[in-house]
């Protein structure tokens, strides 16, 4: 089949790995141009990009898909499918309907619940025991095209965003796969939507006023990005990893209640597991204690 794969981040690279080794043509990768990164803020290229280049694919990056020109080199490719995944830039209705087939999108949830832009993160945070992989038709809404084909996976207690993140992109791909060989009939996506809105770095900052077991989620659901911090002694600290204990706690909120760094929470307890100080290397907690001691009755926040 003639493809186009559209996409940027490291999500989309299994499907673009898998479609290759399935035999596809892809005629063209589209991603969003280079960003400047790094110290010297030179140009670097996305996941996606860097991939592409390896399998020796031509890549283009336009930086809208809005107007003549894109649209016509895009009808121009004579594409049976585009496939998209962790792209960033909107499709506009005379690019969605170019292709012979669909522009068919990879989207990391169980619609309709999570569409938008962060939805491996907003299933962690609302407490959601499981999620998945929806590969659907696109069209001109946010994330409401048919379905074609869905799989769930669990998420557990210890589920980081980024460790979903890879089980997502490889199931994705596993998905889109299939969902090209078989042509499956869709069918309309039933009501009840959700939506996962973009985050923040501010995002990150901890709460300490909500539940023990909320803020642990949230430490596993912006991990590794954009991270969690609360603030101790005039500079940053991230937790990392943290376990939600229950009980009434005896102090304020973000008071250090022990010297094994129990924190008082809005409700029950919080003892982080791995912390890292600003510009400091990541340390389980007893290591980090022998080096940065926070006696009871510290307060973070």
């Amino acid at each position: 089949m003639r493809l186009a794969v559209m996409g940027s981040a490291a999500f989309a690279v299994p499907a673009l790995t898998a479609l290759s080794g399935a035999g596809h043509e892809i005629v063209a990768v589209y991603c969003q141009p280079p960003r400047p990164a790094g110290r010297g803020q030179k140009p670097r290229l996305g996941p996606l990009h860097q991939k592409a280049l390896e399998l020796g694919l031509a890549v283009a990056t336009p930086l809208t898909l809005r107007g003549a020109e894109a649209a016509a080199a895009f009808a121009a490719l004579d594409l049976d499918a585009a496939v998209v995944a962790a792209y960033g830039l909107i499709l506009p209705p005379v690019i969605l309907a170019a292709p012979r087939r669909a522009c068919l999108n990879i989207h990391a949830s169980l619609l309709p619940r999570w569409r938008g832009a962060a939805p491996i993160q907003a299933a962690i945070l609302a407490g959601d025991t499981e999620t998945g992989v929806t590969i659907m038709e696109m069209e001109a809404g946010l994330d409401t095209g048919p379905i074609l084909l869905q799989e769930a996976v669990p998420i557990t207690e210890e589920t980081t965003a980024g460790a979903l993140h890879d089980t997502l992109a490889a199931l994705g791909a596993r998905l889109i796969v299939r969902a090209l060989a078989e042509n499956p009939q869709p069918w309309p996506q039933p009501p009840g939507a959700t939506y996962a809105a973009k985050l923040t770095r501010e995002d990150g900052r901890i709460d300490w006023t909500r539940p023990a077991a909320a803020i642990a989620r949230r430490i596993r659901a912006l991990n590794p990005w954009p991270g969690t911090f609360t603030g101790i002694d005039g500079t940053t600290l991230k937790i990392l990893a943290a376990r939600a204990e229950a009980g009434t706690p005896p102090a304020a909120p973000g008071t250090v209640l022990d010297d094994r760094l129990a924190i008082a929470c809005g409700e029950g307890i919080l003892r982080p597991l791995r912390l890292q100080l600003a510009g400091r290397a990541a340390l389980a907690t007893a290591d980090f204690l022998r080096g940065h001691p926070l006696p009871p009755g510290s307060r973070l926040g």
